[in-house]
Parts: structure tokens; sequence; C-alpha cells
């Protein structure tokens, strides 16, 4: 098919190329670990990169290439590569890109195990970071250093929801030669295409909205085709954090129905997001939607919607936080979001609970701020466990 003429929710059920050769409507799930030659001589010419095919699901598999395929035509990217969970994505372009002695310049706001990660490399590979706010231009050039190999975003920010202005950072990046690496998950390739705005490089946890179902643990990165072949032949085959056939399968469905979860997501939180805010013992929230949020205008410009998660902070302590967190029937206490439920966690003591106090607070991630992840349900039924729980 002729993935360029298609909308983005016809691309999602139809994009890439086909696994079916027997006229399945679904992908047929290949699992199998290893594949077989018909001749020594025809493995020899696989291994030998002579030949296309098959050879070992590390290396490669059709229903994870399906995905990989889809995912990259979704994004805006030239080619998709997948992983066995987020961190894993993340790990394989920061390791891809760097070596010791090299720098990344990091948006000021990361999630906690990424945050860990890049203080794992700086302290055991000697690769070091820097945080920026990203707001101003100045500001981001003075942080830029003739070692830093690439700037990674977060946008919008886990979990203070803070907006980047990418095309503003890509023109800086530019300049420099360096590649910009965001990780989309909290979008989705529905809601912000980064490559389109000139980014070079887009990671998600497709654990998150691309799942959609809290069933499968998966990563995916997606690039140009030299990157993209680049990390295939070292970070990925070499350390091995690959994705099942089977999950790549789940994934697979999920996408199917993204546009129409995404819909819905980006509904209910409106809604929940307007009656937060007038709430007498909340604080304050933090949602692009809101127009008296200080990223509403770049949200306007790089995302067609603001999104389906929220965070706000309660007038209290932090045991107040976690009073209100126990009092919930409805919404689960769970760390991760984008599922079919509403899920709500407190990222000082869960998500962030890695990242030393001095920097979680300079990140915004205060004691009383609670992080919820709006589901599929009922926004009513939704808002009325919150509202109990936050009116005990």
């Amino acid at each position: 098919m002729n993935n360029e003429s298609k909308n983005f929710d016809t691309l999602a059920i139809h994009g890439g190329g086909s696994t079916s050769p027997n006229g399945s409507l679904t992908p047929p799930l290949y699992q199998t670990s290893t594949f077989t030659f018909e001749s020594a001589e025809q493995g020899e010419a696989r291994f030998a990169g002579t030949e296309e095919g098959y050879i070992y699901s590390r290396l490669g598999n059709p229903t994870v290439k399906l995905l990989e395929e889809r995912i990259a035509i979704l994004e805006g990217g030239e080619a998709g590569l997948s992983f066995g969970s987020g961190m894993a994505a993340v790990s394989a372009v920061l390791m891809a890109l760097t070596k010791s002695g090299d720098h990344i310049l990091c948006s000021q706001g990361l999630y906690g195990c990424t945050f860990g990660l890049l203080q794992m490399m700086k302290e055991k590979y000697n690769i070091n970071h820097d945080l920026s706010d990203m707001d101003d231009e100045e500001e981001i050039l003075s942080k830029i250093t003739s070692n830093t190999k690439l700037i990674y975003i977060e946008t919008p920010i886990n979990p203070t929801m803070k907006l980047i202005d990418l095309q503003k950072v890509v023109k800086i990046a530019k300049q420099h030669h360096i590649p910009v690496v965001v990780d989309n998950t909290f979008c989705s390739p529905y809601l912000q295409q980064p490559i389109k705005l000139g980014c070079d490089i887009v990671i998600h946890s497709a654990t998150k909205y691309i799942g959609g179902h809290g069933d499968a643990i998966a990563g995916l990165v997606i690039g140009k085709k030299d990157f993209i072949q680049q990390v295939t032949m070292t970070t990925k085959k070499d350390i091995g954090g690959i994705m099942s056939p089977f999950d790549a399968w789940l994934l697979l469905r999920g996408l199917k129905t993204l546009p129409v979860r995404m819909d819905r997501h980006c509904d209910n939180t409106e809604k929940i997001a307007s009656l937060l805010k007038e709430h007498k013992n909340v604080e304050q929230t933090f949602y692009p939607g809101d127009f008296e949020n200080p990223g509403y205008e770049i949200m306007k410009k790089q995302m067609c919607k603001p999104g389906g998660l929220i965070s706000f902070t309660i007038k209290g302590s932090k045991k107040d936080a976690q009073n209100i967190l126990n009092r919930l029937k409805l919404i689960k206490i769970a760390v991760s979001l984008g599922d079919t439920e509403t899920l709500i966690q407190h990222p000082a003591t869960m998500t962030h609970a890695v990242v030393p106090e001095e920097a979680r607070l300079k990140m915004g991630i205060t004691d009383q701020l609670i992080r919820l992840s709006v589901g599929l349900e009922a926004w009513e039924d939704i808002w009325e466990d919150l509202h109990q729980a936050l009116n005990d």
C-alpha cells in the first residue's frame, strides 16, 4: 500500500508491510527463537549480509519487523527499532551516541530511571550530563560543550508536564551538528511527531499508550535508517535488550485503537483537569491544555491535543498526599500510565525516588505532587472517586 497517502488512523491499522502469506487478517505471531536455512550456503549468505532473510529472533523477526515498520511510518521516520522495555531503548540510544569523555545535555526533569542511567554513565564511564530548562536560547548555548554528543528531551516532562519548544532546541542543535533525541512517551505519535519538527531520534516506552492495555513491556526507537542500522548491529545485538514476538503482536493490536483511545484519554483529562483546578484542597495543577499553563502556546504549536496526564499539588504534607491515594476506590495506585484504567502515583516516593532530594526539588517534584494518568472510564466516575478522596 502507499503509506504516504493515508491518514494516521488508517496507517495505525494498515501501515507497513505484510507478514501474512496465507491471508490472515490479524498479523501472524512468529513465536520462534530461530529460523532454518535451505542450505549451508544460504546461511552463509545471510550472516554475510548478501541475502536478506531471518536468522535468529534477537536479530530480527517478522512480527517485530512489522511493528517497527508501522511505528516508523506513524512517527514520520525512516526506520524503527524495538526493545524489551522503554529503558532498554533509552540505554541503547545513549550508548550508541556516546563514549567515555562525552557530554549529554538534557531537559531539566527526567524519568527517574533515565536520571539513574545518566548517573551510572557518569560514575562508571565518564559520560557527563547537564540539565537545562531549555526556555532560553542563551541558557542552552551556555551548556553546550565541545564534546556534547546529543540533546535529550522529555516533553511533556515526567511528571511536571513542562513543555519544551522542540523547534527552538532543534535550531540551536543544528547549528552545532548535535542530534536531538526526544522521549515521546507521554504523547504517542498521535499527539506529537518530533521528527516532523526537525528532531533526529524518537523514543517510546511502548508499555504506555502504544500498548495501552497494561499487558506488555516494550520500547521503540525511530530515526534515520543508518542510525537504526548502527544501533541494530551494536547495542541491540550485543547487549540483547530485545522485544519478544508476542509483545510485538500485542503492540500491533494496541496501535489499531491508538487514535480512538487517545481521543478518549484527552477528552476525559480535559474535564478532570478543570475540576481539579477549582478544588479547594488542590494547590496547583499542571496540565498542558490549561490556557494559564506557561507551556500552553507550545502545546498548541507542536501537539494536536494536550494529552492524558495531569499532575497536581495538594495543600498539605507528603502524608496528606499519600492519604489521598489510599482513600481512592476506583483509581488504582500504580506507576505506569496510558492504560485503559486510571492510574495515580506519588512521584517523589515512587517513579523519582532514585533522584536525590535537591535535584528532585529543582525539577519541581515536591512531596505534595501527585501524577494522574486519566483512563477510559466514564469521566464522571473518575471524578467522583477523586472528589471523595480529596474531600475526606
